[in-house]
């Protein structure tokens, strides 16, 4: 069993490492994946920003959060379209003809999104500072913040699996990735829910983007996060342990 694990990590690795290889050679994906969010948020808070009403001095440190999901939803379709071209080309057979862990391969894609996508959060945040944000979060509370943002990158990841190994075309392994990116908007990463119709407020109220951002805002401001926290915990867990199950039970039939 220890022999097995080992090996699975090792081969893991070398999967990462060639899909991060990729990565490094075409940075136009973390590029493109970055530069849309951040013309949002120059966007939001210098044309927009002053006539939004949120109740706070600060308007980028309250549109930080979504602003952050919105560009991990974008960047995980770039796992889905990395996916889909490995299954057209035969990729993932000429794996399985090797003596690796079959799901290593499946693997490498999955924790290339997740440091793909943290390095567009890293550069995010710094421009974020020098538009103003400001944090008075301790060590733990950023720490906590990067746990939630790591535990929706996979959820999501997982989904783009879902995509990429069983569209027909390119546009179909991206495609499901507009309505998770229009999310945020029907939420209160932008303005409060209060401001919002009834329908339209129950709807974002009690979807997992406004926990997930509502949780993130208040330990980057270091104020209880309530059961916010352990509801956006129990949507990324949750999300992630079903997208997982499916995607290796596709992985499986269509590999």
């Amino acid at each position: 069993m220890e022999i097995v694990k080992k090996h699975f990590l090792s081969d893991m690795g070398v999967m990462l490492g060639r899909s991060m290889r990729h990565i490094f050679r075409s940075m136009d994906t973390i590029i493109t994946v970055t530069i849309t969010p951040i013309a949002m948020l120059l966007l939001f808070v210098y044309v927009f920003g002053g006539a939004i009403q949120t109740g706070t001095d600060n308007y980028v440190n309250y549109l930080l959060p979504g602003i952050l999901l919105i560009a991990i939803a974008s960047g995980i379709s770039y796992t889905a379209y990395r996916l889909f071209m490995d299954m057209q080309r035969g990729i993932f057979e000429r794996f399985h003809s090797m003596p690796i862990s079959r799901s290593a391969a499946l693997w490498g894609h999955v924790l290339t999104s997740l440091v793909s996508n943290a390095i567009s959060v890293v550069v995010i945040i710094l421009v974020v500072l020098i538009m103003g944000f400001r944090s008075s979060a301790g060590v733990l509370s950023w720490l906590a913040v990067a746990g939630i943002l790591a535990l929706f990158t996979m959820a999501l990841t997982w989904i783009a699996a879902i995509a990429g190994l069983s569209a027909k075309s390119v546009d179909g392994a991206g495609a499901f990735s507009y309505p998770i990116i229009f999310l945020p908007f029907i939420s209160s990463a932008f303005v409060p829910t209060e401001s919002m119709p009834g329908p339209v407020r129950a709807f974002a109220e009690n979807q997992p983007v406004t926990s997930i951002v509502e949780a993130i805002r208040a330990l980057l401001s270091s104020q209880s996060a309530g059961n916010d926290i352990w509801v956006a915990l129990a949507w990324c867990i949750g999300i992630m342990l079903l997208a997982y199950f499916i995607a290796m039970r596709v992985y499986k039939i269509r590999v």
